[in-house]
C-alpha cells in the first residue's frame, strides 16, 4: 500500500510529469495514472515521440499482465507505433522494436485528420470540388 505524502506530489510535479492547467485536462497524465505506474509499473521501453511503455510488475490469479503507455507529448493512440501497438494488445509478447526496418516501410506518423497535412482526395470541396469526369464507362441508372 502507498501513502500518499507530500513528498511524491512534490517529486513528481518537480519532475515536469504531472502539468495541471491543460485544456479540460486531455493532454495531461494524470496524477492518479502516474501514481498507479508507480506504484505497479515496470517500463519496458520507448519510443522516438518520447511515449514510455510500462507491464504490471504482478498479474492478478488467472489473468495477463496490464500494459499501458504513457504519451510524451499529446495524448493520440494514432502515435503509438505498429511495433509498440502489437505489444500493447498481446499480439506479442515482446515489443518488435529489434526487428530491421525495410526500404519500402515509411516512418510512422500520426492521424493527420482535421490537421492541414490531412489527405484531400480529387474532388473534395476544400480542393476547389471539381474531379476528373468519368472514363465513360459509366452510366446513370434511371428508374
Amino acid at each position: 500500500m502507498i501513502l500518499w505524502t507530500p513528498v511524491i506530489a512534490f517529486a513528481i510535479v518537480r519532475a515536469g510529469e504531472f502539468q495541471p492547467g491543460t485544456k479540460n485536462g486531455d493532454d495531461m497524465i494524470s496524477l492518479g495514472t502516474l501514481l498507479f505506474t508507480w506504484a505497479n509499473g515496470k517500463l519496458v521501453g520507448t519510443d522516438s515521440s518520447g511515449n514510455r511503455y510500462y507491464e504490471a510488475r504482478s498479474a492478478a490469479k488467472g489473468q495477463r499482465r496490464k500494459r499501458w503507455v504513457l504519451y510524451g507529448g499529446a495524448i493520440d493512440g494514432s502515435l503509438v507505433p505498429a511495433e509498440w501497438h502489437a505489444w500493447l494488445h498481446y499480439t506479442s509478447d515482446k515489443p518488435l522494436t529489434g526487428a530491421p526496418r525495410r526500404e519500402w516501410q515509411a516512418s510512422h506518423a500520426g492521424n493527420q485528420t482535421g490537421t492541414v497535412q490531412a489527405y484531400l482526395p480529387p474532388g473534395h470541396d476544400l480542393r476547389g470540388g471539381r474531379r476528373d469526369r468519368a472514363a465513360g464507362d459509366y452510366e446513370a441508372w434511371q428508374p
